[in-house]
């Protein structure tokens, strides 16, 4: 890892210092940037290479898992028939890392019957678990957030009670105490922090954008600090906005058309970098110091071809890595924008990529994964096919790697 990634991440609030850095503890690994470093991961594997165990997981899930101390956490929606007809119970799970066993499950929410449905390609347990060291942080979206402790009892729960479109899809992140995620719904749009001890509300800030059509979105949180300022830098609906991170007021915001954002913001070379969802998705490099509306002072380059609408990019030294969901990936330079490359991948994409050792990991919805060389120039290094769905990212801890299909979570280890 270089020295100015290494700066930017120093820079970032702590989620906690009981968590270590072999952990993968949110979405995304250590403080959500998609890098692993630690022993090589293997690069050839499947439902029969390299396997060191394979569970089943009931349910239907897209959340990713984490793994803490030695322990696998993840969360999952178990459909029970009742008179009502389909319910969900919302579950959380936790398994021992080295044999795959399961240490305890238990029901923490339940979706009644009759509740809007997910999109198809979502599901009711989407958003990913974080952990603290001691407290695991459970997010259903508006069915409810709950905080566990090790041993999966229940500390605090709270449920926001808005109108989801498509389900639930951001995951939360922790800073400075804080459990911070967004709502967006077709009826309220607000960002909030909660006690992370407690589970009361420390702030809540409404968006307040302009009345549009299409006002839902899903995406994860990023906590960055740039010129000694803290700020949560949370997409919505029409706009990126920034907020200061003890108070929650709005610090700057940029605007444009687009709904339904999904991509966690990325913070480097003194810009942050974001996707502008649907329909068409743009990428967009902003300077985070400014005021107010900074859409026409502080957009320091746009990319419009190969853009996200929902894989996070991956921030490697000055080269930025943009995966599209209809498979193209992108190099280009962090600063300027220019690109290096622009190759197709197989497949399409909703799970967001990892970097490790160098390496890319670019899982399709299929499960077939795509291992590409950082660097300016476009090498494929290996490729592998899970034969099941996954639209989970990966999780990666001392040369283990650990993918979520459809139906299994597996643990892969280079023999």
């Amino acid at each position: 890892m270089n020295r100015l990634l290494l700066l930017a991440l120093a820079g970032m609030t702590s989620i906690a210092s009981t968590c270590h850095a072999e952990d993968w503890p949110e979405f995304l690994g250590p403080k959500g940037t998609g890098h692993y470093q630690g022993a090589e991961l293997p690069i050839e594997f499947g439902p029969t290479k390299n396997v060191t165990w394979k569970m089943p997981i009931p349910g239907k899930a897209w959340s990713s898992p984490i793994i803490v101390g030695g322990k696998v956490y993840l969360t999952t929606a178990v459909p029970v028939k009742t008179d009502a007809g389909t319910e969900h119970e919302l579950r959380a799970l936790c398994l021992n890392a080295k044999t795959g066993k399961t240490i305890w499950d238990f029901e923490i929410f339940r979706e009644a019957a009759g509740d809007p449905k997910s999109h198809a390609k979502n599901s009711h347990a989407s958003p990913t678990p974080i952990f603290d060291g001691k407290r695991l942080y459970i997010h259903f979206g508006h069915l409810g957030t709950a905080a566990l402790d090790p041993a999966g009892q229940m500390i605090w729960k709270k449920v926001f009670t808005y109108k989801p479109v498509h389900g639930n899809g951001g995951s939360p992140v922790l800073a400075d105490g804080k459990l911070i995620f967004a709502c967006d719904g077709s009826d309220q749009q607000f960002t909030v922090a909660l006690d992370a001890a407690t589970g009361e509300t420390v702030w809540k800030t409404d968006r307040n954008h302009p009345s549009v059509q299409r006002r839902f979105s899903f995406a994860t949180p990023a906590v960055i600090k740039h010129d000694g300022i803290v700020q949560v830098i949370s997409p919505g609906s029409d706009a990126f906005h920034s907020y200061d991170l003890k108070t929650g007021k709005e610090l700057w915001r940029v605007t444009f058309i687009g709904w339904s954002l999904i991509v966690k913001p990325v913070y480097g070379e003194g810009l942050v970098f974001c996707s502008t969802g649907y329909v068409t998705p743009n990428v967009l490099a902003v300077r985070p110091d400014g005021t107010g509306d900074v859409t026409k002072s502080h957009v320091a380059w746009t990319m419009k071809r190969g853009a996200p609408n929902t894989p996070t990019m991956i921030l490697e030294g000055k080269e930025l890595y943009v995966l599209s969901d209809g498979g193209f990936l992108t190099c280009c330079d962090a600063k300027t924008g220019d690109v290096h490359y622009q190759e197709r991948v197989p497949g399409n994409y909703s799970a967001s990529p990892i970097l490790a050792n160098g390496l890319l990991y670019l899982p399709n919805e299929k499960g077939q994964c795509t291992i590409v060389k950082v660097g300016k120039t476009f090498e494929v290094v290996g490729k592998t096919d899970m034969e099941e769905p996954t639209l989970a990212s990966y999780a990666a801890v001392d040369g283990s790697l650990y993918v979520r299909t459809e139906g299994h979570l597996y643990r892969f280890d280079k023999k």
